[in-house]
């Protein structure tokens, strides 16, 4: 639908665009009104936005400040990144596409609190964002994992962006955005996947540049599955005295690398 900004002073009719007439009889609408347009959520659901889906599944949060809380993921298809230690290769291409009342319909079904938006790269498809503001205005907890190379700027504001920064270990490390460090807020999350000390690090020097503890409410530091001991890590977070969270992939300890859980 589209809304004018901004009631024009005076108008006798609140909510019409004020005009001016010109010889003819021909209406323009007044010089320096700003007209914008806004699609509702009701109007997301009316039209044909579609997202390619390869999963939406319940289980336990495996990562982040929410570990161990059933959540209702939606993992979207499609990645621009290929991190050698990947452990979602299946979702770089297929899925299936579904309409966005469909994918809230199935979601709604598991009658959980806390919503995950991940991939693949969610934000690789545009309509990612009007899901995740969809997700917010029904009441859901909705947190997004992002790889760190795409614009995190217009994502809804009500959003715990979980976000990587790639260290080299990665592969991908030339692909961080870092013009989303700005973005990030106090309910954001940055999470490090650490391979070897070169990562770690790494990611230590990218802590103290860009003040990265003042910025988001958690930092995530988590060991390479099945390369990077556990303990390892742990032993130098607490010896450089770090003010970040250690973390363990809940869901692989649980399942292994089962597909759905």
């Amino acid at each position: 639908m589209w809304e004018r900004a901004q009631p024009a002073k005076g108008s006798k009719a609140p909510g019409r665009i004020p005009e001016t007439k010109e010889s003819g009889g021909r209406t323009r609408p007044q010089q320096g009104v700003r007209i914008r347009a806004i699609l509702s959520p009701s109007a997301f659901r009316a039209s044909t936005v579609e997202l390619r889906i390869t999963e939406i599944f319940h289980s336990l949060q495996g990562e982040s400040r929410s570990v161990g809380v059933p959540t209702v993921f939606v993992r979207l298809t499609g990645c621009p990144q290929r991190c050698v230690w990947c452990d979602t290769e299946y979702a770089f291409q297929g899925g299936e596409k579904r309409s966005l009342d469909a994918i809230l319909e199935q979601v709604d079904g598991f009658s959980a609190r806390y919503v995950t938006v991940t991939g693949g790269e969610p934000l690789a498809q545009p309509n990612c964002l009007p899901l995740l503001t969809e997700l917010c205005d029904r009441g859901y907890q909705v947190s997004l994992e992002t790889g760190g190379a795409m614009d995190i700027a217009d994502v809804d504001e009500r959003v715990s962006v979980v976000m990587d920064l790639k260290a080299p270990g990665s592969g991908e490390q030339h692909n961080n955005r870092l013009e989303n460090i700005p973005h990030l807020r106090p309910h954001h999350q940055v999470k490090f996947v650490l391979a070897d000390r070169r990562d770690y690090d790494w990611a230590r020097f990218m802590l103290d540049q860009h003040n990265l503890t003042g910025r988001v409410s958690e930092v995530l530091f988590s060991p390479v599955h099945g390369q990077l001991p556990p303990g390892e890590l742990a032993d130098w977070i607490l010896a450089d005295r770090l003010p970040v969270r250690f973390q363990l992939q809940l869901h692989k300890l649980l399942w292994n690398d089962a597909r759905g859980r």
